[in-house]
């Protein structure tokens, strides 16, 4: 049976509770933790997010601690929002020397279709503590203006 895209992102193995865990058992589900990593390095994992509305905008939020806002591309439609980045990792440990490895280091994104029209030219996003949130004000599909008639 395949891994599950979890326990891919994590590096999750399971271990059997009734068996005693010497350190072989430990070195040897490291190394699948680590093996697992290796394999997603050319996949892209999937940002979890928040979307809810307020009366006036959608608000996206996401996680994406370690990501400078500069690594980060947010690009909107007005129909969709798709948030990319890239977390790097400082290698200064080896691999060999890791008990436990759970954070995810790469590529990321994220494709969210909004439930309504947005005003692009309005959005923003900010990013504070980690935390990154998008505030997409929702199209005014009631406004009117009057349009001035020119002649020739």
């Amino acid at each position: 049976m395949g891994r599950s895209f979890f326990e891919r992102l994590t590096g999750a193995v399971k271990l059997d509770e009734n068996s005693s865990e010497d350190k072989s058992s430990v070195a040897k589900a490291s190394n699948s933790k680590i093996s697992a990593f290796e394999e997603m390095a050319d996949e892209e994992a999937q940002l979890t997010v928040d979307v809810y509305q307020t009366p006036s905008e959608i608000i996206i939020k996401t996680m994406v601690a370690g990501v400078k806002p500069d690594d980060l591309d947010v690009s909107i439609t007005r129909e969709s929002v798709t948030v990319r980045g890239k977390r790097a990792e400082e290698r200064t440990v080896s691999d060999d020397d890791y008990f436990h490895r759970e954070l995810y280091w790469g590529a990321f994104s994220r494709t969210v279709t909004l439930p309504e029209e947005i005003d692009v030219d309005g959005a923003e996003a900010v990013e504070k503590h980690g935390m990154l949130i998008l505030h997409l004000p929702k199209l005014d599909k009631n406004r009117q203006t009057k349009l001035r008639v020119k002649g020739n």
